[in-house]
């Protein structure tokens, strides 16, 4: 676990990213710059290739992704036993609850609608935690 003050850190981030999603959803906004691909399939197939994209997605993703991760990873001011609890209790939780979605989704979307959430489900599990988590660290708290 990192120091409780990266939390407040991984919080700005996660504030941009949203400011970006809005932007990007929005109004169109585009990052364009040459990127380096193992392997892309967009219009051609090109293996270890340099080309110019808009980056925009990309960003927006790793934004949330080291947001969140910065989040999770930080401590509480008091981080105490029950706290620990808490964490695990909450990570189990929502472990279930996104294996549940994703058996759904496999189920019952197709299309765009499926390949959105696969996008989506890489902060679905970390955001779902930390909502869970500061819910039950609340409950540790009010009593």
């Amino acid at each position: 676990m990192i120091n409780y003050r990266f939390k407040y850190f991984g919080l700005a981030v996660v504030l941009v990213a949203v400011a970006f999603t809005v932007l990007y959803f929005g109004f169109n906004f585009r990052f364009e710059m040459t990127v380096f691909a193992v392997h892309s399939a967009f219009f051609e197939t090109k293996m270890f290739a340099l080309f110019k994209t808009n980056f925009a997605d990309e960003l927006i993703l790793l934004l949330y992704i080291v947001g969140l991760a910065l989040m999770i990873f930080s401590k509480e001011k008091e981080e105490t036993t029950g706290i620990i609890q808490k964490r695990h209790n909450a990570m189990r939780y929502a472990l279930f609850i996104n294996f549940l979605a994703q058996i759904f989704v496999i189920l019952f979307i197709y299309g765009q609608g499926f390949i959105a959430f696969l996008v989506l489900n890489l902060i679905n599990l970390p955001m779902l935690y930390l909502v869970l988590f500061m819910i039950m660290k609340r409950r540790v708290t009010d009593k």
